[in-house]
């Protein structure tokens, strides 16, 4: 590598250990690397600003942007409230049956919409019913933040990575469906299993406030049924739409943006309101997030290493396949696994050709899927939905700090990606 390439590293490890010690704020971190990353000419402003590979990925801000919005307009209407105490009432009040109910919805939900999106949905619900029945949020917004990860695996549009392995792979909405999801469903199941250990001090159950839950009247809690109905409508559109990108062609951030635009405009809320609940340090997160991984691959840092990882294989399937697993799983745990795979696919498309380009080889896809998605569990800005997650707790005084995310996230990610393996092996190379 170059001395800029090394340099860029370095910046990005000084970056990455002040976010992961927390001496000083993330977004101070993260906007302090990237403005050092221009300096050094590390990337520069086309780079950062326009290039889609190598700039701040502008789609996931503003579908972030509008997905906010509309959460924002939906909190005024009472809907959290009532879908809290509805889920509390289903659980019975026990905390366990709560966490399996929230995890189970927000895996389904991340299939369908993207992760992000989802957990910004249900973590609202989830801060309302943890204060009825007096209980620890923040392992239910880890587990949360987790299964969307694992949940949005399972089909093209549920997670990023997977949108830019389709169109680079040929692979349909169908194949997804087919490889990936029958192996997602039992990872979901084996999480539920690591909740209940992980997670276990914090099941404590209150006979009392659960009596009281089971009174509640849920319908009571709608406070604006017109705004409702509206923000419903307007939902309904946004996730339709989402659910057919493959058809219609609309990027999910123009999806939401318009969605914003259309609640804001045709409903009484105000400007003010609408914006009132964006967490806008999140998305200044990002941008310098996006700016200094961006520098890392325009000074060849992530394709040298993918290169090496590649070159170690010495073109054997097999061993491609299981190192393209590990090592995705390992380098999206530390920078965000959007660019990696931008990065990585053109590497794994000629692999697959030079492998025949048959099913066969298309493991090599499939490895890099997993990889990609399930490592985004391992660290705290690993994926887009933990960065999100971690945003949302702190703005509701409930911070997680990257090390009590981590701990969890790298026992889930060993154990998940280790349960791929033999999957992979079995079907495609046995």
């Amino acid at each position: 590598m170059t001395a800029l390439a090394w340099l860029s590293l370095a910046v990005f490890l000084g970056a990455y250990a002040l976010i992961a010690t927390e001496r000083i704020h993330r977004v101070a971190a993260a906007l302090g690397g990237a403005g050092i990353m221009l300096l050094i000419h590390a990337t520069d402003a086309g780079a950062a600003f326009f290039a889609e590979e190598t700039g701040i990925d502008w789609n996931v801000i503003f579908l972030l942007l509008g997905m906010m919005i509309i959460v924002g307009v939906l909190k005024q209407t009472g809907v959290f409230e009532y879908l809290a105490i509805w889920a509390a009432k289903r659980a019975r009040g026990r905390p366990y049956r709560l966490m399996v109910l929230l995890v189970v919805l927000t895996a389904v939900a991340s299939a369908l919409l993207d992760n992000v999106t989802t957990v910004l949905l249900i973590a609202p619900v989830t801060f309302l019913v943890c204060e009825r029945l007096a209980l620890p949020v923040v392992p239910y917004l880890i587990a949360e933040a987790m299964s969307s990860n694992i949940g949005g695996a399972a089909t093209l549009v549920g997670d990023p990575p997977n949108i830019i392995i389709a169109s680079r792979g040929g692979l349909s909405f169908n194949d997804f469906l087919i490889h990936m999801a029958p192996m997602i469903i039992l990872l979901l199941i084996v999480f539920l299993g690591m909740c209940r250990i992980m997670f276990r001090k914090s099941f404590t159950y209150d006979p009392v406030r659960a009596a009281e839950i089971m009174r509640l009247d849920e319908r009571e809690a709608i406070a604006d049924p017109r705004l409702l109905r509206q923000s419903l409508a307007v939902l309904g559109l946004v996730t339709a739409a989402f659910v057919l990108h493959p058809v219609l062609h609309y990027e999910p951030s123009v999806v939401a943006i318009l969605g914003a635009g259309i609640l804001v405009a045709a409903t009484p809320v105000t400007t003010e309101q609408a914006l009132a609940e964006v967490e806008w340090p999140t998305l200044v997160f990002f941008a310098g997030l996006f700016v200094m991984v961006g520098a890392l691959v325009e000074t060849g840092v992530i394709g040298q290493v993918s290169q090496l990882a590649v070159n170690a294989t010495e073109g054997r399937l097999g061993l491609s396949a299981m190192v393209l697993l590990w090592a995705s799983a390992g380098l999206s745990a530390i920078v965000d696994n959007i660019p990696y795979v931008a990065t990585m696919s053109p590497i794994v498309a000629d692999l697959v050709q030079a492998n025949g380009g048959n099913e066969h080889a298309q493991v090599l896809w499939w490895a890099l899927a997993f990889g990609a998605d399930l490592g985004g569990n391992a660290t705290a800005v690993g994926a887009a939905a933990n960065v999100v997650v971690l945003g949302i707790a702190a703005r509701n005084r409930h911070p997680i700090s990257f090390w009590e995310f981590t701990k969890y996230g790298l026992i889930v990610t060993f154990v998940t990606v280790l349960l791929v393996t033999p999957y992979l092996w079995l079907r495609y190379l046995a």
